[in-house]
């Protein structure tokens, strides 16, 4: 009688199990990239909705645009205390803050707000690289800075 025993895997059944491995990774892989662009749009969307909601109550307080200049950006007329004619002024402001803190753009990581002219946003104003938002005080006008490809 042959009494030995075996004690452990061929190398075929070991290439086996990891030629499986391997087509099943490249099968889930791919999926993980779809849901982080998803979550990301989502994110944006969101992001995109407060903003444009905080900006409209920020012209029916003020009665006008926030207004950007060499002293305060959007950011600080946001996130800040403003008096009636939208000079930030968190000792003697009436109105806001409309957001806690200013958010980023989900998909370039970037808060930076780009003054704009077009309305709505064209491609010859987006940041190359990314940038954060695109905004346009003559008509308060909020878009993402990113290559389109999406119709919100």
């Amino acid at each position: 009688m042959n009494n030995t025993r075996r004690l452990g895997f061929t190398l075929v059944e070991v290439l086996i199990v990891v030629v499986i491995m391997a087509v099943l990774a490249a099968v889930v892989i791919p999926q993980f990239g779809a849901s982080t662009d998803d979550a990301k749009k989502s994110a944006a969307e969101f992001n995109l909705s407060i903003m444009r909601s905080s900006l409209q109550t920020y012209i029916g307080q003020h009665g006008l645009m926030p207004v950007i200049n060499g002293n305060q950006d959007l950011g600080d007329v946001m996130t800040n205390k403003t008096r009636r004619d939208g000079t930030v002024d968190n000792t003697n402001g009436i109105y806001g803050p409309y957001v806690n803190e200013f958010p980023e753009n989900t998909f370039t990581r970037s808060a930076n707000v780009k003054i704009i002219t077009n309305n709505p946003a064209t491609l010859g104003d987006v940041t190359a690289g990314g940038g954060g938002w695109l905004y346009n005080e003559t008509t308060g006008g909020l878009w993402l800075d990113r290559n389109p490809g999406y119709d919100w």
